[in-house]
């Protein structure tokens, strides 16, 4: 292929987009980015300095200088991260600082693989709005509260299931009500509600979307 193929999937925390993007990667062996996982990392640069996520010339300057080390770190996947990152995605200027990056990654991705799969909330919308396939992963809020609790669980935590619902609102009405690249379904993205359905069924379905936009080889 000439150009790179690029799967754009978006969708709300917890719907499971990034199960799906991992597998479609490995499956079709295109390069994965995680683009929440840059924001993540953005807050927990903050936390870690003790900043407050809301303070916007500090998660301007944590994006502008992005430790990507961060990608790996243990606190990444905390709730206290993921509800600090989605606060400096709100801000315009972070979003604006990881654009480019995001963008390269898709137009060049690493290892000379010739696609790439990104997941997050604005790539068929604002990051890559020519991707060839767009896919929007949602379910609803009550069903990601429960996979999420129980993901924690697992953990070894003890999470309360209201208070991850209330988290799982609270951060889509930020993501859905955001004046820059808010979250929505791009106009020609395949929706695919994982809400009744195991990840196997989500995973087939968007096999044979990809295979039906892949140029012949």
């Amino acid at each position: 292929m000439q150009h790179p193929f690029i799967i754009a999937i978006d969708g709300p925390a917890a719907a499971g987009k990034g199960t799906l993007a991992r597998r479609l990667a490995a499956h079709f062996d295109f390069a994965y980015l995680d683009t929440g996982g840059l924001y993540r990392a953005v807050a927990l640069s903050l936390l870690l300095d003790g900043k407050d996520p809301d303070d916007g010339d500090a998660a301007m300057a944590a994006a502008a200088d992005l430790d990507t080390r961060l990608l790996d770190a243990p606190r990444l996947r905390d709730e206290a991260t993921g509800a600090a990152a989605s606060k400096v995605a709100a801000i315009p200027q972070v979003r604006s600082n990881l654009l480019e990056f995001q963008r390269n990654f898709a137009s060049h991705p690493p290892g000379g693989k010739q696609g790439a799969v990104l997941d997050g909330r604005d790539i068929g919308t604002k990051i890559c709005p020519e991707a060839p396939l767009k896919l929007y992963v949602t379910a609803s809020a009550e069903e990601r509260a429960r996979r999420r609790t129980a993901e924690l669980r697992d953990r070894g935590l003890r999470p309360d299931y209201a208070d991850i619902l209330s988290d799982v609102k609270a951060r889509d009405a930020r993501d859905m009500g955001r004046n820059d690249a808010p979250l929505r379904p791009a106009d020609d993205a395949h929706l695919l509600d994982t809400t009744d359905l195991d990840i196997d069924a989500v995973f087939f379905r968007a096999v044979e979307l990809v295979k039906e936009k892949l140029p012949p080889q």
